[in-house]
């Protein structure tokens, strides 16, 4: 069984790649002035989550590779090495990206470290480096598992997902409108993703893909950019701050705060953490549901169009 089988860092390689690209995105929008916005904290916050999460992926990445190496020690299947297996992998671990995206915006615990990613009201590639420096601690890495007890090496693995994260990069722009109609069919794109990014009611909870934007048509959670509603970006509740300190944090010192009141049960403390963002045990908050309904009350028509069927 291979053990000591090595890809190459392919998010580290690209750096050069997003630097250029942010400069030609920047230069369009100055020169052709549409295609988004650059406001300079802002941009600085995002380059700063990005270079902490590279920096806590340096710190914390071994947890992670032990466990992948110790379920590798324990699998008896090991499908090796062609290309084949290469390109399975990728789409089985874009699936798994999928379905963790969806937890992240579900689980209150996994939002916690994925909530910096929505927090810039600004929609450029900038803002697709604004990542989290507290993944580690979601535990996510278990929905990983499979793949590697199914044979795919933990390097390739790894490769998958980074060859995944270099393809998000792009679709963080409004400098793209609509690529062709089969593109949009079956590949996730600047449109469908600044949907994803969007606080309107209609768009919240949708477009969770990574690379193919067929698991969103296939669960469910697949909702088109509309041109007579421009997306508003950003968080519910907009942070007001350029601190990458408390982008970073903040909502993990919510939950905190929240599980420890007085006066609640251990059931209540515990859906304060693994709930929906904007649980609350006296409905004093509204999850993405409860927003969508009062949207609803406000817009009956709305009722059965996507992002409210």
């Amino acid at each position: 069984m291979t053990s000591d089988l090595s890809y190459p860092d392919v998010v580290q390689m690209a750096v050069p790649l997003f630097i250029a690209l942010i400069l030609i995105e920047l230069l369009w929008i100055a020169m052709m002035r549409r295609g988004g916005r650059y406001e300079t904290r802002d941009a600085v916050t995002s380059l700063v989550m990005g270079a902490g999460n590279v920096a806590s992926g340096i710190a914390l990445g071994f947890i992670a590779w032990g466990f992948f190496m110790a379920l590798w020690a324990i699998t008896p299947l090991d499908l090796g090495t062609s290309i084949w297996v290469v390109a399975l992998c990728f789409v089985l671990d874009d699936l798994r990206y999928y379905w963790v995206h969806r937890f992240g915006h579900r689980i209150r615990w996994v939002w916690a470290s994925h909530v910096n990613h929505h927090s810039s009201q600004h929609y450029n590639l900038t803002t697709a480096l604004r990542q989290t420096w507290t993944g580690t601690f979601t535990f996510m890495m278990i929905v990983r598992a499979p793949l590697i007890l199914l044979g795919f090496h933990p390097a390739m693995v790894l490769f998958c997902g980074g060859l995944n994260l270099i393809y998000q990069f792009w679709i963080h722009t409004e400098a793209i409108g609509r690529m062709p109609r089969w593109f949009e069919a079956v590949m996730n794109t600047p449109s469908h993703h600044r949907v994803h990014h969007g606080r309107n009611p209609r768009y919240l909870d949708a477009n969770y893909a990574g690379v193919f934007i067929i698991w969103d048509k296939m669960f469910g959670t697949f909702v088109p950019e509309r041109e007579d509603e421009k997306v508003d970006y950003g968080l519910v509740h907009n942070l007001g701050t350029f601190n990458p300190i408390r982008v970073a944090f903040h909502e993990w010192i919510a939950i905190f705060r929240d599980v420890t009141q007085p006066g609640l049960t251990l059931r209540e403390r515990l859906a304060y953490a693994v709930a929906p963002p904007g649980w609350s045990h006296d409905g004093s908050r509204d999850t993405s549901e409860a927003i969508k309904e009062k949207h609803l009350a406000r817009h009956p028509q709305d009722r059965g169009t996507p992002g409210f069927s």
